[in-house]
């Protein structure tokens, strides 16, 4: 048996080397790419013998993705992806001054996957669609973070030198129909001199088909509100800064639309998109940043419990003497945690079940964001289930132990 200790950096790996025993056997620093994954497979064939079974080498590395590690997989070894918080407190074993090297990581990895390796979860194995679906939603997910870290500088911008438009458009700055008028006129000075007629051009080239005379009438009266005014060449300058947020954030929604097609497209393309588009509160986004986040390694999950575990959906218990206390899990995978909480507030109106289990956590006293967790962790068992005996989501199945509870 052989346990390495794999410290990865963008440029290159430090490797360590041991035997059961825990004797070092090699230490090395190895290029990233090619080159560098071939000397590591020639340093531990050289150790192993020509005769030996892959499966006898342990890797531990701090990431589960990635081109190295697809390549560590295939080449038969078991791959454990390490928390680096785990590793983190794990090196204060042997210092607790806070120095830290790459070559002190790689042995500080090789002694937890020889000592503590069924403490930890292997690198799972999922298929290539999921991972290209996870890709997807991954993508589609921090563009729309994006898109809103710069919906929220255009409201700032606009409440310095526009604050008309501000009110006029709501929480829908980065809607075609604001875009499309804050492109014509970004500072109050030009919204003055527009006439009906332009901005209801304006709307029409960016899509709208419908009350295109009413929406542009309403719009221009609200943009014309009196208001507190810049000088005119600082409103100049807040306008080009306005123009320029709207340009970026037209970008990203070309960009999300597509993003969403493509998303569309692969998730149909999984044995899983049915049951996952079942679920009450799952629309096609979801459902694939769900999948794509639990992956579809079949032996990944052994019980409900561990899904929602690593969903973060559970709770944990905090106890010391005389003291204990439930709390939240907020040490999770926050991508996958936002779609969850989503789907709970969505299946609220989809679902008669989540709604009665709802309205009796609020009836004692939890408050909205703790119910929504809740009804979360119930929703993860829910499709836990569903995945395992292969069925779409059932009304009646799902709450008919709560609907006996209540009669």
């Amino acid at each position: 048996m052989l346990f390495v200790g794999n410290d990865w950096a963008e440029d290159h790996h430090d490797i360590e080397v041991q035997d059961a025993a825990g004797k070092r056997l090699k230490r090395a620093r190895l290029p990233e790419g090619v080159a560098g994954i071939a000397k590591l497979h020639t340093l531990i064939g050289d150790l192993l013998g020509d005769d030996a079974d892959p499966s006898a080498v342990t890797v531990g590395i701090e990431t589960d993705r990635g081109p190295w590690v697809r390549a560590l997989v295939a080449a038969g070894y078991r791959v454990i992806a390490i928390n680096p918080m785990q590793a983190a407190r794990y090196r204060e074993r042997y210092s607790t001054s806070g120095a830290k090297s790459d070559a002190g990581d790689a042995r500080v990895l090789a002694d937890i996957v020889r000592l503590e390796a069924d403490r930890h979860r292997p690198v799972a194995g999922d298929s290539r669609l999921v991972e290209a679906v996870q890709v997807l939603a991954r993508a589609h997910q921090s563009l729309v973070w994006a898109r809103q870290r710069h919906v929220l500088q255009l409201r700032a911008v606009l409440r310095q030198a526009f604050p008309a438009a501000s009110v006029a458009f709501g929480e829908d700055l980065h809607d075609r129909d604001a875009l499309a008028v804050l492109a014509k006129a970004p500072s109050a000075a030009q919204a003055r001199k527009l006439r009906v007629s332009q901005v209801e051009a304006a709307l029409r080239r960016a899509g709208r088909q419908r009350n295109v005379p009413a929406v542009a009438d309403r719009i221009l009266s609200a943009l014309r509100t009196p208001q507190l005014n810049q000088p005119a060449v600082v409103s100049d300058a807040y306008a080009a800064h306005t123009a320029g947020l709207v340009g970026i954030i037209g970008a990203f929604n070309t960009q999300i639309v597509a993003l969403e097609a493509q998303l569309t497209d692969y998730l149909g393309r999984h044995p899983d998109a049915k049951i996952l588009m079942s679920q009450p509160g799952l629309g096609t986004v979801l459902a694939a940043r769900v999948l794509g986040e639990f992956g579809d390694d079949p032996h990944r999950y052994p019980d409900a419990r561990s899904r929602k575990n690593y969903a973060g959906t559970s709770p944990i218990t905090r106890a010391s003497g005389t003291r204990s206390v439930v709390l939240a899990r907020y040490a999770r995978n926050r991508r996958l945690g936002d779609a969850l909480y989503r789907q709970a507030f969505c299946a609220l109106l989809a679902s008669p079940g989540v709604r009665a289990y709802y309205d009796q956590l609020r009836a004692r006293n939890i408050s909205h964001n703790a119910a929504l967790r809740q009804v979360a962790n119930r929703l993860v068992g829910i499709l836990h289930g569903c995945l395992r005996h292969r069925r779409e989501y059932d009304e009646s199945t799902a709450w008919a132990h709560r609907q006996l509870a209540t009669t």
